[in-house]
Protein backbone atom coordinates (compact mmCIF):
# COMPACT_ATOMS: atom_id res chain seq x y z
CA UNK A 1 0.00 0.00 0.00
CA UNK A 2 1.58 3.76 -1.10
CA UNK A 3 -0.97 5.82 -0.40
CA UNK A 4 -4.32 6.79 2.20
CA UNK A 5 -7.13 5.98 -0.65
CA UNK A 6 -5.36 2.06 -1.08
CA UNK A 7 -5.82 1.85 2.71
CA UNK A 8 -9.29 3.34 2.51
CA UNK A 9 -10.22 0.97 -0.25
CA UNK A 10 -8.96 -1.90 1.41
CA UNK A 11 -11.17 -1.05 4.74
CA UNK A 12 -13.83 -0.92 2.24
CA UNK A 13 -13.26 -4.02 0.11
CA UNK A 14 -12.67 -6.28 3.72
CA UNK A 15 -16.11 -5.21 4.82
CA UNK A 16 -14.88 -3.28 8.14
CA UNK A 17 -17.56 -1.11 9.32
CA UNK A 18 -16.84 3.08 8.57
CA UNK A 19 -18.16 5.43 10.65
CA UNK A 20 -15.80 8.20 8.61
CA UNK A 21 -14.22 8.54 5.43
CA UNK A 22 -12.47 11.53 4.42
CA UNK A 23 -9.95 11.73 2.41
CA UNK A 24 -6.80 11.22 4.80
CA UNK A 25 -9.18 9.78 7.75
CA UNK A 26 -10.72 6.54 8.45
CA UNK A 27 -12.62 5.42 11.40
CA UNK A 28 -13.12 1.90 11.77
CA UNK A 29 -16.45 0.78 14.21
CA UNK A 30 -15.22 -2.76 16.03
CA UNK A 31 -17.92 -4.75 17.50
CA UNK A 32 -15.90 -7.24 20.18
CA UNK A 33 -16.95 -9.61 22.61
CA UNK A 34 -20.01 -11.13 20.36
CA UNK A 35 -21.47 -7.59 20.27
CA UNK A 36 -21.27 -6.45 23.76
CA UNK A 37 -18.63 -3.75 23.26
CA UNK A 38 -17.08 -1.72 20.57
CA UNK A 39 -13.83 0.34 19.34
CA UNK A 40 -13.58 3.06 17.03
CA UNK A 41 -10.23 2.78 15.22
CA UNK A 42 -8.59 5.90 13.36
CA UNK A 43 -6.72 5.43 10.59
CA UNK A 44 -4.84 8.69 9.42
CA UNK A 45 -2.21 9.64 7.02
CA UNK A 46 1.23 11.54 8.94
CA UNK A 47 3.84 13.09 6.96
CA UNK A 48 7.39 13.30 8.71
CA UNK A 49 9.97 16.35 8.04
CA UNK A 50 11.30 14.52 4.81
CA UNK A 51 8.01 13.82 3.12
CA UNK A 52 7.49 10.46 4.12
CA UNK A 53 3.90 9.26 4.72
CA UNK A 54 3.03 6.79 7.41
CA UNK A 55 -0.32 5.15 8.77
CA UNK A 56 -1.37 6.15 12.32
CA UNK A 57 -3.60 3.52 13.92
CA UNK A 58 -4.94 5.05 16.86
CA UNK A 59 -8.04 4.35 19.21
CA UNK A 60 -9.12 6.50 22.23
CA UNK A 61 -9.22 4.59 25.62
CA UNK A 62 -10.18 6.58 28.46
CA UNK A 63 -10.27 10.38 29.67
CA UNK A 64 -7.49 11.60 31.41
CA UNK A 65 -8.95 13.27 34.06
CA UNK A 66 -9.08 11.17 37.05
CA UNK A 67 -7.02 8.40 35.18
CA UNK A 68 -3.84 7.10 37.21
CA UNK A 69 -1.31 7.71 34.90
CA UNK A 70 0.85 4.82 36.60
CA UNK A 71 -1.68 2.13 35.50
CA UNK A 72 -1.55 3.43 31.37
CA UNK A 73 1.90 3.30 31.86
CA UNK A 74 2.51 -0.33 33.55
CA UNK A 75 0.13 -1.65 30.60
CA UNK A 76 1.39 0.13 28.05
CA UNK A 77 5.24 -1.57 28.93
CA UNK A 78 3.62 -4.76 29.38
CA UNK A 79 1.49 -4.83 26.10
CA UNK A 80 3.26 -5.95 22.77
CA UNK A 81 1.91 -3.32 20.41
CA UNK A 82 1.05 0.50 20.45
CA UNK A 83 2.19 3.59 22.71
CA UNK A 84 0.24 5.82 24.75
CA UNK A 85 -0.61 9.70 23.82
CA UNK A 86 -2.75 12.13 24.58
CA UNK A 87 -5.09 13.63 22.58
CA UNK A 88 -8.35 16.25 23.02
CA UNK A 89 -12.03 14.99 21.74
CA UNK A 90 -14.59 17.54 21.84
CA UNK A 91 -12.45 19.95 24.11
CA UNK A 92 -11.74 16.97 26.59
CA UNK A 93 -8.09 15.18 26.74
CA UNK A 94 -8.25 11.21 26.34
CA UNK A 95 -5.46 9.11 26.75
CA UNK A 96 -4.63 7.27 22.84
CA UNK A 97 -3.25 4.07 21.95
CA UNK A 98 -1.25 4.64 18.40
CA UNK A 99 1.09 3.08 16.54
CA UNK A 100 2.67 4.29 13.24
CA UNK A 101 3.90 2.75 10.22
CA UNK A 102 5.92 3.68 6.94
CA UNK A 103 3.60 2.83 3.77
CA UNK A 104 6.69 1.41 2.22
CA UNK A 105 6.46 -1.92 2.64
CA UNK A 106 2.74 -1.89 4.56
CA UNK A 107 0.31 -4.48 2.88
CA UNK A 108 -3.52 -5.15 3.35
CA UNK A 109 -2.80 -7.85 6.15
CA UNK A 110 -0.65 -5.69 7.98
CA UNK A 111 -2.94 -3.17 8.01
CA UNK A 112 -5.89 -5.82 9.27
CA UNK A 113 -3.68 -6.61 11.97
CA UNK A 114 -3.27 -2.93 13.06
CA UNK A 115 -6.89 -2.43 13.26
CA UNK A 116 -7.74 -5.83 15.20
CA UNK A 117 -4.52 -5.75 17.48
CA UNK A 118 -5.21 -1.53 18.44
CA UNK A 119 -8.71 -1.98 18.33
CA UNK A 120 -8.41 -5.12 20.83
CA UNK A 121 -5.51 -4.02 22.83
CA UNK A 122 -7.28 -0.48 22.91
CA UNK A 123 -10.71 -2.18 24.26
CA UNK A 124 -9.13 -4.12 26.83
CA UNK A 125 -7.45 -0.84 28.37
CA UNK A 126 -10.43 1.09 28.28
CA UNK A 127 -12.23 -1.94 29.97
CA UNK A 128 -9.75 -2.32 32.85
CA UNK A 129 -9.26 1.57 33.17
CA UNK A 130 -13.10 2.56 33.05
CA UNK A 131 -14.20 -0.73 35.50
CA UNK A 132 -15.47 -2.09 32.75
CA UNK A 133 -17.27 0.15 31.21
CA UNK A 134 -17.53 0.56 27.59
CA UNK A 135 -17.27 4.18 26.71
CA UNK A 136 -15.81 4.64 23.27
Amino acid sequence: MHNFEQIRRHLVTAGYRLSVQEPFLACVELSLAQGKRHQAIFLAELQDDDGRNYLRVSTAVAPIVGLDARRALRFNFESRVGYLAISELDGVPFLHLCENRPYDGLTAAEVDRLVLEIGGTGDEMEHRMSAGGDLL
